[in-house]
């Protein structure tokens, strides 16, 4: 069974990682499409969630991967999402509410994942 999750988790987080660096391309080989403007933007978004479930479920290590999963698309949305409000040009009027909601969660995430790693120390 951790082979095949394992299978699973690389292949959903290369798909978000194809998905972010160069969507058009996925778009183009999966639905026959070709997208532009704010449809690019949702591809990345949809491309850093996989890249989380991929790291949330992978099947080695320590514990709290889900909370490693939630921290990796926090933190990756956050930045996205950052990139896309300076560049001004897809700007609605809950982006940059939404760019603090994410990085105020990503810090309280990445505290509650260093005490867990403290905790595991001790």
């Amino acid at each position: 069974m951790k082979k095949l999750l394992a299978f699973a988790a690389v292949a959903e987080a290369a798909t978000g990682i194809a998905l972010v660096v160069v969507p058009l391309l996925v778009a183009r080989l999966l639905l026959g499409a070709e997208f532009s403007g704010v449809a690019i933007i949702a591809d990345r978004v949809a491309g850093i969630a996989l890249i989380a479930l991929g790291v949330a479920c992978w099947p080695y290590g320590t514990g709290a991967r889900a909370l490693c999963g939630m921290l990796t698309y926090s933190a990756l949305v956050t930045l996205y999402l950052l990139y896309v409000a300076i560049g001004g040009k897809w700007v609605g009027p809950v982006l940059w509410p939404v760019v603090v909601l994410h990085a105020v969660l990503t810090v309280l995430l990445a505290w509650v994942w260093l005490k867990l790693k403290q905790n595991e120390g001790t």
